[in-house]
């Protein structure tokens, strides 16, 4: 990736989904992984494993909580914060004009991105949704948006 890209994740809870995003974000060439909340954050045995290595190589922040991420990126000059949720005015991944330095935040799977987070991200990307369940793995999600993202570039 030619433009700075961080993928923040707030509260996921696998250490699976997380190594499978570090896997993502090194084949992008993103900039950083910022863990926020009980997200697992390397080391960890189960990330480790699943993420092949690539936790090594993509240089990882943590913070307490998506909120305090959202503000020090600002801070440091990041352009546009996103959400990927499925919420009204969300607009789909591929569709949307992106502008770096730029920053992806991923939510837990059941509870999403942080409501507080939400009111302040400048925002929100998703993919469409047609079935009754309308929900997918979270690195599955994080694959199709930042890929998205990347043709975009």
């Amino acid at each position: 990736m030619k433009n700075k890209l961080v993928i923040v994740l707030d509260r996921l809870r696998s250490a699976h989904n997380v190594g499978n995003i570090f896997r993502i974000a090194e084949a992008l060439g993103a900039a950083e992984i910022i863990a926020c909340g009980y997200t697992p954050a390397p080391p960890h045995p189960r990330l480790e494993k699943t993420a092949m290595g690539s936790d090594k190589m993509v240089p990882c922040r943590c913070f307490a909580s998506s909120l305090e991420a959202v503000k020090v990126l600002r801070q440091e000059g990041v352009k546009e914060i996103l959400a990927a949720e499925p919420l009204p005015g969300s607009v789909p991944a591929w569709k949307r004009e992106y502008n770096f330095p730029l920053a992806v935040i991923f939510g837990n799977e059941a509870l999403g991105v942080h409501p507080e987070t939400l009111e302040v991200v400048d925002g929100l990307v998703s993919l469409p949704m047609h079935g009754e369940k309308a929900s997918i793995n979270v690195g599955n999600a994080a694959a199709a948006i930042l890929y998205a993202i990347e043709s975009k570039e």
